[in-house]
């Protein structure tokens, strides 16, 4: 960990539980294990393992940066994944042992970004593309002369036809290879002659072919970046059936003899296809944008929720499984909140409405419109349910009483000149904080709507935690500072350095105050102990940006967002399990 204080290397480790997230940006990046056990895909800068059955989930941790591609050996027995890096810089190639999930080797020549691996049928070699290309017109095949160790390369003839080539499959007795086109349709090449021998269908699949998988019988399935999934038949690829998925089409992998197959799209979800039937079960889905929040309701580690643009979902933790989604689509969710009688989600919007739902169901409860001018940024509820704080784009703090069916305006607090970033709410629903942009925190007496202290530092606050005995309250911003502030009068206690490299955007403290967790811009998640104002423990796995995070209320795990759309779920340590755990 190359950001890593000499205190933080001495922390422990925390165990990364599960991931819900896939990135289907990468093309051809799901793959179904030749167990037919397990998938694979990138998340992050983890490669994912997945057993089909139980759904458990191992990790591949080597990567420093986002995995660009990944690619599995015939026989299953090796694993190859390639990173992206900075430009000028080396990205590595890592080859894994399957069986022992370990890494083998480090391979580094390529500068930028690794975009393609292949394993050659025996397993004996792996063939790395580099660069960053921009998509090639020109189609080659490379011959191998081992006694010299060169690559020859010879050209493919296509005709007329000029295309640009979006995926490439070769056929399993190396006969012939078939490319899909950028325009929309199939070509077929003999690897001996290096001629193309057909090509179709005649009307063209919108959006480009994007990915391929051919069947046993001869048979080729077209995935589009239309989202469409097609059997195409015969030398004229004849549509004979077709389905639609949710975003473009970027992997396709067989399961077995192709009984099964699994679909991978650009919104990041995954389908399972039964051949036969050729009908689409979606088994993985997740935030394909930045998610900016998230909550568990009061007393329960079991389900929470997480908002991001056009949607709010609600998870259920020991399957991971989403139970609840409630979409608004082309708005974006800043904010979310259960009430602690689990009676509603209240949520804050970047079309300046609070909009709130049925836990259970989704459907919508109310609607206060027009709540802020620049948007709802921030968004919490008294622990008697009558009322919500919420904060916005302005810096105008406006408090909502809140009956069965009436929701009014009490009043408009008017002292940060910036967006609140974060609110929380005292125990006794009388006094609260509020975080600004700014560069203020104002503790506010919520009684008598009068302000009580204000907090100055040169930072963008972007989160603010009380301590829970609430004569202290921690921050954190851009300034990569965490302070510790008396609430009675406002003053400093203590400055730590929260990161060595770029804002913290989300802290929580445990129900006792013994330990607290920061996350940010340095994609690390820390757990730091309170009185020490040390890093106990520290999680590498995401590779976006750390949105928010929290402890679930019966500390049994930490759950972490991020910028790329993941969230990651860590198991709470042992007490004790700090440095020795390492």
């Amino acid at each position: 960990m190359a950001t890593a204080t000499p205190e933080e290397k001495e922390a422990g480790r925390l165990e990364l539980r599960a991931a819900i997230g896939f990135n289907g940006h990468i093309a051809s990046g799901l793959i179904c294990h030749p167990d037919n056990k397990h998938l694979l895909y990138p998340l992050g800068c983890t490669v994912v393992i997945q057993d089909l059955a139980s759904k458990k989930q191992t990790f591949l941790h080597g990567h420093t940066n986002n995995v660009s591609c990944v690619v599995v050996s015939s026989s299953g027995s090796y694993v190859a994944s390639g990173q992206v890096t900075f430009m000028g810089f080396k990205a590595d190639i890592i080859l894994w042992d399957f069986q022992k999930k370990e890494l083998l080797a480090r391979l580094s020549l390529h500068k930028g970004k690794v975009e393609g691996l292949a394993f050659s049928p025996n397993d004996l070699y792996l063939v790395s593309l580099g660069g960053r290309d921009d998509g090639s017109e020109t189609i080659r095949v490379w011959e191998l002369d081992l006694p010299n160790r060169k690559l020859r390369p010879a050209e493919c003839q296509t005709g007329q036809l000029r295309r640009v080539i979006t995926s490439l499959k070769i056929a399993d007795d190396d006969n012939y290879f078939y490319v899909g086109t950028s325009t929309g349709d199939v070509l077929k090449v003999n690897t001996r002659n290096k001629l193309m021998t057909d090509f179709g269908p005649q009307k063209k699949f919108s959006l480009g072919v994007t990915a391929l998988l051919l069947l046993k019988t001869g048979d080729v399935i077209v995935g589009t970046g239309g989202g469409t999934v097609a059997l195409c038949k015969g030398s004229n690829y004849k549509v004979m059936k077709t389905i639609q998925v949710q975003g473009g089409v970027t992997s396709l992998t067989r399961r077995g003899q192709g009984h099964q197959f699994f679909v991978g799209t650009k919104t990041c979800q995954i389908y399972r296809v039964n051949y036969t039937a050729f009908k689409e079960e979606l088994i993985t889905t997740c935030h394909s944008e930045a998610v900016h929040d998230i909550v568990f309701p009061s007393g329960t580690s079991d389900l929470f929720a997480t908002c991001s643009k056009d949607d709010i979902r609600v998870w259920h933790t020991p399957e991971n499984r989403e139970l609840l989604r409630i979409v608004i689509p082309n708005m974006t969710c800043y904010a979310i909140e259960f009430m602690r009688d689990g009676k509603s989600i209240i949520s804050a919007w970047n079309d300046g409405k609070i909009r709130a739902f049925m836990p259970e169901s989704g459907r919508e409860k109310y609607v206060i419109n027009n709540a802020h001018s620049l948007g709802v940024t921030a968004i919490a509820a008294t622990n008697d349910c009558k009322r919500i704080l919420s904060g916005g784009g302005e810096g105008q703090v406006r408090l909502w009483a809140i009956g069965e069916k009436t929701h009014k305006l009490e009043v408009v607090l008017k002292e940060h000149i910036s967006a609140v970033s974060c609110i929380k709410i005292k125990k006794n629903d009388k006094e609260c904080v509020t975080a600004s942009l700014d560069g203020t925190c104002i503790i506010w007496d919520i009684g008598r709507f009068t302000r009580k202290q204000m907090i100055l530092a040169n930072t963008l606050f972007k989160c603010v935690c009380y301590h829970p005995e609430e004569y202290q309250l921690i921050t954190s911003g851009t300034d990569r500072r965490i302070g510790y502030w008396e609430v009675y009068d406002g003053s400093a206690i203590r400055d730590l350095e929260g990161s060595l490299s770029g804002s913290i955007n989300g802290m929580d403290i445990t129900s006792d105050g013994a330990n607290f967790v920061t996350g940010g811009d340095d994609h690390l998640v820390k757990m730091w102990d309170y009185n020490e104002g040390t890093v106990t423990h520290i999680g590498v796995g995401h590779s976006g940006n750390i949105t928010r995070l929290k402890i679930c209320p019966e500390k049994k795990y930490i759950v972490s967002v991020s910028a790329d759309g993941a969230i990651l779920l860590w198991k709470y340590p042992a007490p004790n399990a700090g440095a020795a755990a390492s």
